[in-house]
């Protein structure tokens, strides 16, 4: 915690876009604990490229989720100021944020994905993947524009609902099973959460029902998998590093992964580099597990970030 005494630390909160009232929530809760841990902190909140963070920081936490604060336009304002910022430099941060981009870097990898194809809404293109898909915004978090189709009907819909995110859309091959998340902080790998949402899947409603005011969903961590021998933990743990990898993530992020309940497989959805901090968050449940304390995971953001981009000559 020496690190951060009495030093001044900025959190950068809020954002543009549709995750706003998480990020500020999260920034609530890292600004506590910074403070708890003897920082001096400034919170700014951040609409778009024309904000200030002082000079004498030592560094600015970013708690933007989404646009803006997770796909590279904040990381390159901050570089180009020559403030030290928390989490991925801009080319990770533009890459895991575009679903179509990481998906390309996982495929390389040999990272296991669900298949999918990016799909234009002129009209010209055809659907290649057959019923169930989900269709998801390339570029949004927190599961926002996300439908999971098994008729013709709700693919129309879905279609026409994507429309409001851009002009193309991504569809990807529907997974049946369990839905489970894998925190990642610098080389560890931390323990798998599941997560049962009651009713549905994992939406914005199940993930921050204190926002939405709808919606509930239970974890297990650590996720108790149909094993015997933790081959299968290994595996699924195997699968979100070397996800986190081929992004080219060193700092921290947390990695979705669904488990095909037929067989058993592993399927890497998704890379979060600027993973939720709220209090149902689940980057934080999953440190609590191997004895890390929400104030040791915030300086250690701050470690890892410094290490990862030193500034000076």
């Amino acid at each position: 915690m020496s690190l951060i005494v009495d030093k001044h630390i900025a959190v950068l909160k809020g954002g543009p876009g549709s995750e706003r009232l998480v990020s500020l929530k999260t920034a609530e809760g890292v600004a506590e604990a910074l403070r708890s841990c003897g920082a001096k902190v400034s919170e700014i909140d951040v609409s778009g490229d024309s904000f200030e963070v002082p000079s004498d920081v030592l560094v600015a936490v970013n708690m933007i989720h989404g646009t803006y604060g997770e796909d590279g336009q904040l990381q390159a304002k901050l570089e180009r100021d020559g403030i030290p910022y928390t989490g991925e430099g801009i080319e990770t941060s533009r890459v895991a944020f575009d679903k179509a981009l990481s998906k390309e870097r996982f495929l390389s990898a040999g990272v296991p994905t669900p298949r999918s194809q990016n799909l234009k809404l002129d009209g010209v293109d055809q659907l290649t993947i057959s019923l169930p898909v989900v269709v998801k915004p390339p570029r949004e978090g927190s599961s926002v524009g996300v439908h999971i189709c098994h008729t013709e009907e709700e693919l129309e819909a879905a279609l026409q609902d994507a429309r409001r995110y851009g002009d193309t859309t991504l569809v990807e091959e529907y997974v049946s099973g369990w839905e489970l998340t894998v925190g990642i902080l610098g080389d560890q790998v931390l323990p798998i959460i599941r997560i049962m949402p009651v009713d549905g899947f994992y939406d914005i409603n199940n993930k921050y029902p204190w926002m939405t005011g709808s919606g509930k969903s239970e974890y297990q961590c650590p996720a108790e998998l149909p094993e015997t021998s933790g081959e299968l933990t290994a595996r699924v743990q195997h699968a979100a590093k070397a996800a986190f990898a081929a992004i080219g993530g060193c700092v921290y992020g947390r990695v979705d992964v669904m488990l095909r309940e037929s067989d058993w497989q592993p399927f890497v959805l998704e890379v979060n580099t600027i993973p939720g901090m709220t209090p149902t968050s689940l980057l934080p449940k999953a440190c609590a597990q191997v004895g890390i304390s929400y104030e040791q995971l915030c300086v250690r953001i701050i470690e890892l970030s410094l290490k990862a981009r030193p500034s000076g000559p």
